[in-house]
């Protein structure tokens, strides 16, 4: 890897059709039927030098296509299924609800071929994954922890794997699949092709590149500074306790199509869900709590637009790609400034616009700053009009806008009754933004 040659860090190329791709007639009709017509940054750049062989470190943040940069590739190059017997290629993710979404994307750019995708996580049986395994899987797609466990139990095979995907490196890395992936790694071929996609390249992910890939070179599609251009970012100054009646406010004042609010705990997620669950539609929560299959309907849900407002940990803070998300609201600041970054790429996604909402308590101002620091960029202070955030603020009128009798806000969102009058004496810690 000293080689600058076997490093070689592209300039990101402009988007083209597919068209300006070399694939097949089959991939492009798949491709026709899915509505993709443009390919993003690194599907431009990376599959190329895929359908040439070459190992591949591609750096993009979440939303810019990823799945698909090595999706399209490896169903291109499958080899028939009378030909081999095992699975070809394993693609290794972080979470389950990657895992569900990686495979129903393969699953949609394989239109019109016989090909098998299976996704293995926990949470789910294992002699239901086993029996999808014997029936012939030609993609699989996995967690490590659960890749492991069918492979010792020898339900997997991977003798005859040629494409390996690590998929959110540095998320997996993050959550400790180190050892696993190693081990996972350690049992495949060597003579194979290995993608490694992630939206940073720490040293430990240089560590892997070196030991276990051949000669790959660097496409690198990230920012300079971690931001997400197409998004508005807002942040509101608000007390702990007057959250709640913010965020209603809010979701009454923005009415988004879609909407993700973060909290940092999964007891809090279920508090802010059940209470907002109680006043607008349409709601539902999803932490790590809940078991596979209960995951699995609220995702389902919140794809098919049933769910509108969707309360979350950070469970689901990266890699989830729900197109008609309009807003995303941090009702707990993350304790982590790339996690603000994950988080807030839910919405704008593949070029959309979007916009995010802070709340951010009196105590918490040198929190927001870290994070201005690190994406290079001001929140934009908003206010909410007659309502009093902090318990120092000026008293002026309180309560939303006139509505109708039944105290909603005319859509189906309540307006909810004004805030708890603040509380006297105490003395409100203030801060000084600064980068």
């Amino acid at each position: 890897m000293d080689d600058a040659s076997r490093n070689l860090e592209r300039t990101p190329p402009a988007a083209k059709s597919y068209k300006e791709i070399p694939l097949s007639d089959v991939m492009y009709q798949a491709l026709d039927k899915a509505g993709y017509t443009t390919a993003t940054d690194i599907q431009a750049g990376l599959i190329p030098l895929a359908m040439a062989g070459k190992d591949v470190v591609g750096q993009a943040r979440t939303g810019t296509g990823k799945t698909a940069s090595f999706v399209i590739p490896i169903l291109e190059k499958l080899k028939p299924r009378k030909d081999v017997h095992g699975p070809q290629a394993l693609i290794m993710v972080p979470t389950r609800e990657l895992a569900v979404q990686v495979r129903g994307e393969a699953v949609k750019l394989s239109e019109g071929r016989r090909v098998n995708v299976v996704a293995l996580y926990g949470g789910k049986p294992l002699r239901e994954q086993t029996e999808k395994l014997k029936r012939g899987a030609d993609i699989v797609v996995g967690t490590p922890g659960r890749v492991i466990d069918l492979m010792e139990r020898g339900a997997l095979n991977l003798s005859q794997i040629t494409f390996v995907v690590l998929d959110e490196a540095d998320r997996m890395l993050d959550i400790g699949f180190r050892p696993d992936i190693e081990k996972i790694l350690r049992r495949c071929p060597k003579e194979r092709q290995t993608f490694l996609l992630s939206a940073t390249v720490p040293p430990p992910i240089m560590k892997l590149t070196q030991r276990y890939m051949i000669d790959p070179l660097t496409l690198n599609f990230s920012p300079k500074e971690m931001s997400v251009d197409t998004i508005e970012q807002h942040y509101f100054t608000v007390d702990a306790n007057r959250k709640y009646e913010l965020l209603l406010r809010l979701l009454v004042r923005e009415k988004p199509s879609q909407a993700i609010i973060f909290c940092r705990t999964k007891r809090g997620t279920d508090k802010v869900a059940n209470r907002l669950a109680k006043k607008i539609p349409a709601v539902s929560q999803i932490h790590g709590d809940l078991n596979q299959s209960q995951r699995d309907r609220v995702m389902q849900a919140f794809r098919d637009g049933k769910v509108r407002f969707l309360v979350a940990t950070d469970v689901i803070g990266r890699g989830i790609d729900v197109t008609s998300v309009s807003h995303i609201v941090n009702y707990d600041i993350p304790m982590f400034c790339d996690d603000y970054v994950h988080r807030v790429g839910r919405t704008g996604r593949m070029g959309r616009e979007g916009v995010a909402y802070t709340f951010v308590t009196p105590e918490e101002g040198h929190e927001l700053t870290r994070i201005e620091e690190r994406i290079n960029r001001l929140l934009i202070r908003d206010e909410m009009k007659n309502f009093q955030a902090v318990s120092d603020q000026p008293a002026g009128p309180i309560g939303l806008p006139a509505g109708p009798p039944d105290g909603t806000s005319g859509d189906g969102a309540l307006a909810g009754p004004p805030p708890a009058p603040p509380p006297s004496g105490r003395r409100v810690k203030r801060y000084r933004r600064a980068l």
